[in-house]
């Protein structure tokens, strides 16, 4: 009979699991480094940011600095925030120097180290599901969650917003977690994405710091997102305002990206008539 897999928060404290063989073989996993970067750019777009200027951004549980490199290319500014040092050593290795980011080795346990109202948003990959285990008689992971949450929420400027994207466990790790955030302020809920699918299910925690919004809509199995399957562009709702973003790899797209990399002072190839235009299988 074939073993189940041992989700890494069993395996001990972050800080040892991800060690410098297990940060190395991460961050070069091409096919995590993919789904990484699909839920970075899903958790941005729950953020629902102005899409007119550059936010400054809190990742938490940044490690390598795969889902920073999504926040850098919508050119918005970013700490990022982990307790594995062998994964910050990655980061900060692979950090271009036009790079809008800084790193800090902390324990998100312990509550985030920053000022009152000093981001403007923050989002979390694959992280927060961490704090639901006590590895220590010491360590109470209703305080810890209770810390991180009470400080997080006094550094995000109000009306601000916060999104993870977790794996839970069970539904009392769901309820864990969000009582935990209602107690230091937040408001807020569930986005599951594609719930109907047991492998590209996708849960997010969508907090807000003040006032009541509507939660956006969950991408279904039955619509899937057009960015996936086509280049037109998708839209959709939120608080009354609507949203328009070119998909990814249309030509509208990879002119905003270039953009963005002109007001950065880099080089970058002259737009032309073959700019995201699919080429033809080769022979």
């Amino acid at each position: 009979m074939a073993s189940l897999r041992v989700r890494p928060e069993h395996s001990g404290p972050p800080e040892l699991y991800y060690n410098e063989v297990e940060a190395s073989r991460y961050a070069s996993n091409s096919h995590i480094l993919s789904i990484q970067a699909e839920m970075a750019e899903r958790a941005l777009e729950l953020l629902a940011l102005p899409e007119d200027k550059s936010a400054f951004i809190l990742d938490v549980g940044c490690g390598s600095g795969m889902s920073g490199e999504v926040l850098t290319n919508a050119d918005h500014f970013w700490i990022g925030l982990d307790i594995s040092l062998p994964m910050l050593k990655i980061a900060s290795a692979d950090k271009d120097a036009q790079d809008n980011s800084d790193y800090v080795w902390q324990d998100m346990g312990a509550g985030v180290p920053f000022r009152p109202g000093t981001f403007d948003g923050a989002i979390s990959i694959s992280a927060i599901q961490w704090l639901c285990h006590a590895n220590s008689k010491k360590e109470n992971p209703r305080k810890r969650l209770h810390d991180f949450f009470q400080s997080l929420y006094a550094s995000l400027a109000r009306g601000s917003r916060a999104v993870f994207q977790f794996y839970p466990e069970n539904e009392q790790q769901v309820d864990l977690i969000m009582s935990q955030a209602t107690k230091a302020g937040f408001n807020g809920g569930l986005v599951v994405d594609y719930p109907e699918s047991t492998k590209a299910k996708k849960v997010y925690l969508v907090l807000m710091t003040g006032g009541v919004a509507n939660l956006p809509p969950s991408l279904s199995c039955d619509e899937p997102r057009k960015s996936q399957v086509d280049n037109t562009e998708r839209t959709f709702t939120i608080s009354g305002r609507r949203d328009s973003k070119p998909a990814k790899g249309s030509k509208a797209w990879i002119e905003a990206k270039r953009q963005r990399m002109v007001r950065k002072g880099r080089d970058v190839r002259h737009e032309s008539k073959y700019s995201g235009r699919k080429r033809k299988p080769k022979f």
